[in-house]
């Protein structure tokens, strides 16, 4: 076993490296029929590696009618057609790993499609024995305190089959039923649909929807104890059959439920951090940063220490707002969007660069703060070049269009023509290829890019640093500056984020701990100066530095 693939498998590689979420259906078309696809994102893996991405997430790319992206699984062992071979997946997880670079792909273990052979013969007939792998029921009354995930589509969470005589639960859209995790069986299949494409290289899983696996009357059928103990025992084969892969959890719950997925480092490595993600957003909204330290404050002390939350500003589903109270909803509708049609499933279908109204420096300070935090930071494809999104399309589709890699025709992305694309490209002036492309920008120093690039490698030059799980949280009063402390072995990293659109100054109180000797590893639009045992620095509208001082109990450099 080479190093580099000796480094892929270390138990705790997650903490040092940045994600970045693809779909792989609107990242690159290598074929010219205009769907992306997985030889497409191996040309693309030099990209991926000179921006500084350590893993990949791929969003599903099994078999599927696709009236879920992909999230409505009808063959689990399979990979669709559209998107290439098996070979094609071994190719990219060669080409990735050579390149240092993980894979992780997505476990949907919650529900499937309504077409997956399993669901059609559990359908014919009640002997089947496929019939306890999913929820029936004679009334559509039971599990009544089970939240409805969307309103804006459906009724309610059963739906009557014909063809079976009876009622079906979903969670999710009626095309999805929800497996029965009551059934050994089905557990039984969960865990070989896992080690299946562990087996064929994969570095883990994003989980999907994993709070909703099991059922109780009663309840309201979310993070119940039997979901833990599944997940548990998925992860005890993981470290057992593939030693060095990882899980990340879909969890947005509050915080009590959310931060037990970690479960004393038993089950999950990461855990998606739902709660501090419109907290990021709405301490631009009203300059008030305690809310970010306010959320780390209750949540960074429940992690294992061979754990980390996943932070991320986007993804591919909508902005969720469930674990925001009505007054903060409403102001982050009020600063960040008003469109009509942006609002679904309690929250907003729109990409990072329109949410912050096209502003660089916005979009460069929320970036750099995830990357400063204690954990695994999360980006979306395409929001390090400001992509834009399109409301015309359905449900959250207007998130998932295709990479802008050029100012040419379909943004780089295909050869094919416009109409047999798998979305759209966007139009909207201000974020559309014309404006936003990974060709264009990589040929501006200075460009979103570029800014994105230097915030990743200086990342990645300081692993000790940034992979700490030490945080200390800095009292500025009223300012509306955010603080951090980054304490590791030999130094200490300062973090200093101004939420405020003016300039604003702070002064921090250096500890005795550290030689007032500081070397600005990165910081736009600020000055600083060390004035006694003071750092005093002025920072320009949403401008940030990253600081590091050496600690006392290593030598000074002369």
């Amino acid at each position: 076993m080479s190093p580099t693939e000796s480094d892929l498998r270390a138990p705790d590689w997650f903490r040092t490296v940045v994600f970045y979420e693809l779909p792989v259906r609107s990242f690159y078309d290598s074929n010219g029929d205009g769907i992306g696809d997985l030889a497409g994102v191996t040309e693309k893996l030099d990209y991926l590696r000179d921006l500084g991405v350590g893993a990949i997430w791929l969003l599903p790319f099994y078999v599927s009618p696709w009236k879920d992206d992909g999230y409505d699984i009808s063959d689990h062992y399979r990979v669709d057609p559209r998107f290439g071979t098996m070979d094609d997946l071994a190719a990219l997880v060669e080409g990735a790993h050579a390149r240092g670079i993980r894979v992780l792909g997505d476990l949907v273990t919650n529900h499937i499609s309504d077409q997956h052979p399993w669901f059609q013969e559990a359908r014919k007939d009640r002997s089947s024995p496929y019939r306890s792998w999913f929820l029936w029921s004679d009334t559509g009354k039971e599990f009544s305190r089970a939240r409805l995930m969307f309103p804006d589509y459906e009724h309610s969470n059963w739906t009557w089959d014909d063809a079976a005589g009876q009622y079906y639960f979903h969670r999710f859209f009626a095309w999805q039923p929800d497996l029965n995790y009551d059934t050994p069986a089905v557990h039984a299949e969960m865990l070989n649909f896992a080690r299946f494409w562990l087996a064929r290289g994969l570095d883990g899983f994003r989980c999907d929807a994993v709070p909703y696996l099991y059922k109780r009357e009663g309840t309201k059928c979310q993070s119940l104890p039997e979901v833990h103990q599944f997940f548990q025992t998925l992860r005890a084969m993981m470290d057992a059959e593939f030693p060095g892969t990882a899980l990340v959890a879909e969890a947005n719950q509050s915080v009590p439920e959310t931060v037990a997925y970690f479960d004393q480092g038993k089950e999950f490595q990461m855990v998606l951090h739902f709660p501090a993600m419109p907290n990021f957003f709405l301490s631009i909204g009203d300059q008030n940063p305690k809310r970010v330290l306010d959320v780390l404050r209750a949540t960074l002390p429940g992690v294992p220490g061979d754990c980390g939350w996943a932070y991320f500003l986007r993804n591919h589903d909508e902005l969720s707002l469930e674990q925001v109270s009505d007054e903060e909803r409403a102001l982050f509708f009020r600063e960040f969007d008003s469109t009509p049609g942006a609002r679904i499933h309690n929250g907003i279908r729109r990409r990072l660069a329109p949410l912050l109204k096209g502003d660089d420096s916005s979009i460069v300070l929320l970036t750099a703060l995830i990357l400063g935090l204690p954990g695994s930071p999360y980006l979306y494809y395409g929001d390090e070049i400001g992509m834009g999104d399109r409301l015309d399309l359905t449900d959250r589709d207007g998130v998932r269009t295709p990479m802008q890699w050029s100012s040419g025709p379909n943004g780089g992305f295909s050869t094919a023509p416009p109409e047999e694309l798998t979305r759209p490209i966007v139009t909207d002036a201000p974020f559309a290829p014309a404006a936003r492309n990974v060709a264009d920008e990589d040929r501006q120093p200075g460009s979103l890019l570029w800014r994105v690039r230097t915030l990743l490698r200086i990342r990645a030059s300081h692993a000790a640093v940034f992979g700490s799980e030490r945080f200390e949280g800095i009292e500025l009063g009223d300012s509306p500056v955010l603080g951090f402390w980054r304490p590791s072995a030999e130094y200490r990293l300062l973090g200093l984020y101004n939420f405020a659109p003016e300039p604003a100054t702070v002064t921090v109180p250096l500890p005795p701990t550290v030689w007032a000797s500081p070397v600005e590893l990165l910081r736009t639009g600020s000055s600083s100066t060390v004035v006694g045992h003071d750092y005093m620095a002025r920072l320009d509208r949403r401008g940030f530095s990253w600081t590091l001082f050496l600690t006392r109990r290593a030598r000074p450099v002369p």
